[in-house]
């Protein structure tokens, strides 16, 4: 069995109706703009309305593809750690160690170095590091 990873981990993406409402709201802006320089000649106070709410709208939506873009990025999420625990069942030793594709529980495994019984797998989890807190103050 191969492990398969998703897309969403590995290529961090913008959600697709938070780009097309940027999409809309840029091209009905352009539009603004474009109505703006047509009418600047006939009616200079529409065609300054316009032109603001044009320039307005654009960096809007800059801003919010940008600002989107950002957050996609800064939630990529890291794959835990796992560990598997090794235990002789005679003597008591345990060991910890990295999880290997194949493990699995009561699993046994080669000689203890100890008391040469088998060691058996007792544990198979995964290592959680808990974040660090931030104060406000």
């Amino acid at each position: 069995m191969e492990e398969t990873t998703s897309s969403s981990s590995t290529n961090p993406r913008i959600s697709t109706y938070i780009l097309m409402i940027v999409l809309i709201v840029l091209a009905l802006s352009i539009v603004a703009l474009a109505w703006a320089a047509l009418s600047f000649g006939t009616n200079q106070l529409m065609a300054g309305y316009l032109a603001v709410i044009g320039l307005i709208a654009m960096t809007l939506s800059a801003y919010v593809l940008l600002q989107s873009r950002r957050r996609v990025t800064s939630m990529k999420m890291e794959n835990p750690s796992m560990m598997t625990t090794v235990e002789c069942k005679k003597c008591g030793i345990k060991n910890q160690r990295e999880f290997q594709r194949g493990d699995y529980v009561f699993k046994d495994l080669g000689p203890c170095q100890k008391c040469d019984d088998k060691m058996q797998i007792t544990a198979i989890y995964k290592e959680i590091k808990e974040k660090e807190k931030t104060f406000p103050f």
